[in-house]
């Protein structure tokens, strides 16, 4: 079962001129949805953090453990995944899917270029259902009004902000969103998100956000992550708590644990 929304009958307008962090991340993670400009400024900002690359790929292998974790451990059969990106390896509903045939997932992005291709999005098992929904995280209620034609939001529910809270620049705002999304979700419904951090640490950092800032688009805010765990507040972690997403809950290898990215991410459980 899919959810095909209307928006994918039109060809939206993209502007070719201006460079999107969702092609930017696309050409670095080898994709071919790209412009020349993407390229251009993606390869300006791998200069000025080389392991600008590293955040990307540690941010989607956390994604696939905390959705695994979740069908797997929880019993979770419904997701709710805002600012999906473009479409990859091993989407959500994939990972989900692999674990129970069942399972239902709502796909929320306002980019353009995802809805051209979220048909790629829309390949659920017989047995589940997955559907797009072209729509602003700024917007929560259309979001869940929307998303409650496929999604049971009376059942527990995973919530899943990846690298997307980052566009909201207001502190009271962007928790005032996550906070009206949780609430509007019962018991044993978790939230999954993630966010690049500022670190005194890590100075390359701020200086390839801020030559984003300066030539690409949608803005980016850092938060610390102090600030970061904000975005928790009522909510039971669970273990590890706010780290790297590289090290949440890494597989075992004889190297130790993985190398940290100034990407931090952590899962939590509404009690």
């Amino acid at each position: 079962m899919t959810g095909i929304p209307p928006e994918l009958g039109r060809t939206p307008e993209i502007d070719t001129s201006v460079a999107h962090t969702a092609r930017i991340w696309n050409y670095w993670l080898g994709g071919k949805d790209y412009y020349e400009i993407d390229r251009l400024i993606g390869d300006q900002i791998k200069r000025l953090h080389p392991g600008i690359i590293d955040y990307g790929r540690a941010d989607r292998v956390f994604l696939g453990r905390a959705v695994r974790h979740l069908a797997e451990k929880v019993g979770i059969r419904q997701f709710l995944d805002i600012g999906t990106g473009l479409p990859t390896h091993d989407n959500t509903h994939e990972v989900a899917q692999r674990v129970d045939p069942t399972c239902r997932v709502v796909y929320v992005d306002n980019d353009p270029l995802v809805l051209v291709h979220a048909n790629a999005l829309l390949t659920s098992t017989p047995g589940g259902a997955t559907a797009y929904l072209d729509a602003d995280l700024r917007d929560p209620d259309t979001i869940l009004e929307r998303a409650a034609d496929t999604l049971d939001l009376a059942e527990p529910t995973a919530l899943t902000l990846l690298g997307v809270v980052i566009f909201i620049e207001d502190d009271d705002e962007a928790r005032r969103i996550v906070r009206h999304l949780m609430d509007a979700l019962p018991s044993g419904s978790h939230l999954v998100l993630s966010h690049t951090i500022s670190s005194p640490s890590m100075p390359d950092v701020d200086e390839a956000v801020a030559y984003w800032n300066k030539y690409g688009t949608p803005r980016l805010t850092q938060r610390t992550p102090q600030q970061i765990a904000r975005f928790f507040d009522g909510l039971e972690l669970l273990d590890p708590g706010l780290v790297s997403c590289s090290r949440w809950r890494p597989e075992a290898t004889p190297w130790g644990d993985p190398k940290e990215v100034a990407m931090y991410g952590a899962v939590a459980r509404k009690p």
